[in-house]
């Protein structure tokens, strides 16, 4: 069952995908010409977006529409089914339907009420997984594609207690501080909750292609993308609107001066939400953006109470998981020897490089090559450009 527009279960409309609830939103999102100004423009005549799609073709000239917007609206009110606009419209649901993908529009119940207040919201979300847990209170941890060990042990670690205290983490699955995030809210045992720059079937970068789907089975991906869409780099400033805005503060790990982290940061604040900061050493290049933000006002953390009493008491401070890592769906490791388990526990889910895993568990490098082949063998790590990452 997918959820329907007005927020209840409807069956899947494959015969007519133009039927589907969602279809004249999506519409809204592929109309050429219509974008957030126009649909400011549009709301001043309307009380509801998708209400523009029944106005005369008079009225709809005289708030200013025209050329192709115009066209395409009529082509919806007429139902033209051959009509470009019409069978990419079409495509889009059938794709959803066909991989399990729900689709939430604003008269969605668990369309994110956060997200209906910033500027530009989307008005189509792409989801695989829990769409319900978009409404429980979130922070979002962004940091440095290009992180260093401590940075990916720092996320991992805030990522872990805040989810034990019983936020819901938000990333954006990128290489780096975004994985480590993730990873340590499943190793709290919780669900996450990963915003995208792609279609929620494309997962991008294809190293976290494993993270991904235990993401979707444990959490939820989000995407505007609709299915079939690839990665570009435009699209991620734009998702990083969307990992803000879902959240009730953004924790900076490592950042560099131009880092897509402090667009993050910067949303956030136009947002007003809380930004946090980890300080790094002075001569890190990936902890100038924190230094950064620290000194435009964001606050310094050093501890995870340092989020919390920032935050206040809007959600309740209680444990929210109880359950082993294990128990909550990780791997079985009870058949490794104690040198396989320190090695697999000493990855992540970016590559490490055998030099920094040798650091890492004290292992020569004999021993420690022997128990990387183990565990391929065992199939839960995998050598990747720039070392080894854990596959569960």
């Amino acid at each position: 069952m997918k959820t329907s527009a007005s927020g209840g279960e409807s069956p899947l409309l494959a015969d007519d995908p133009l039927a589907h609830p969602a279809a004249s939103w999506i519409l809204l999102t592929r109309l050429p010409g219509f974008g957030i100004r126009v649909r400011q423009s549009v709301l001043q005549a309307v009380d509801n977006l998708c209400d523009v799609l029944s106005l005369s073709s008079a009225t709809l000239k005289a708030i200013g529409l025209d050329g192709e917007t115009l066209t395409g609206i009529l082509a919806w009110q007429h139902q033209d089914s051959g009509h470009p606009l019409m069978v990419e419209v079409a495509g889009i649901v059938d794709a959803c339907n066909s991989a399990n993908i729900t689709i939430l529009t604003w008269p969605d119940r668990d369309y994110p009420e956060a997200l209906r207040h910033i500027h530009n919201p989307p008005l189509a979300l792409y989801c695989v997984g829990d769409t319900a847990l978009l409404r429980r209170d979130q922070i979002g941890i962004v940091g440095s594609r290009h992180a260093t060990p401590a940075g990916l042990d720092h996320a991992r670690r805030f990522a872990m207690t805040l989810s034990e205290r019983g936020l819901l983490v938000t990333s954006g699955l990128a290489l780096g501080i975004d994985g480590a995030a993730h990873a340590g809210a499943m190793d709290a045992g919780a669900p996450t909750v990963a915003v995208i720059g792609s279609g929620p079937d494309r997962l991008y970068p294809r190293q976290h292609l494993p993270l991904g789907r235990r993401i979707a089975e444990r959490g939820v991906i989000v995407s505007e993308y609709p299915p079939g869409t690839p990665a570009r780099a435009g699209h991620f400033p734009k998702r990083n609107r969307i990992i803000s805005g879902l959240s009730r503060g953004i924790l900076v790990v490592e950042a560099g001066l131009k880092s897509g982290s402090l667009i993050s940061a910067r949303l956030a604040l136009e947002q007003g939400r809380e930004v946090f900061a980890i300080p790094g050493s002075v001569h890190s290049p990936v902890a100038r953006g924190c230094h950064h933000l620290i000194k435009q006002g964001a606050r310094l953390v050093e501890t995870v109470d340092d989020v919390l009493e920032e935050l206040g008491t809007w959600w309740s401070l209680q444990p929210a998981v109880t359950e082993k890592p294990e128990a909550a769906g990780g791997p079985d490791l009870s058949a490794l020897a104690e040198r396989e388990i320190a090695v697999f526990r000493a990855l992540g889910y970016d590559p490490l490089s055998t030099d920094a895993l040798a650091s890492a568990t004290g292992l020569p490098a004999d021993q420690l090559m022997q128990s990387l082949l183990l565990l391929e063998l065992q199939g839960l790590v995998a050598s990747a450009p720039g070392g080894y990452l854990r596959l569960a």
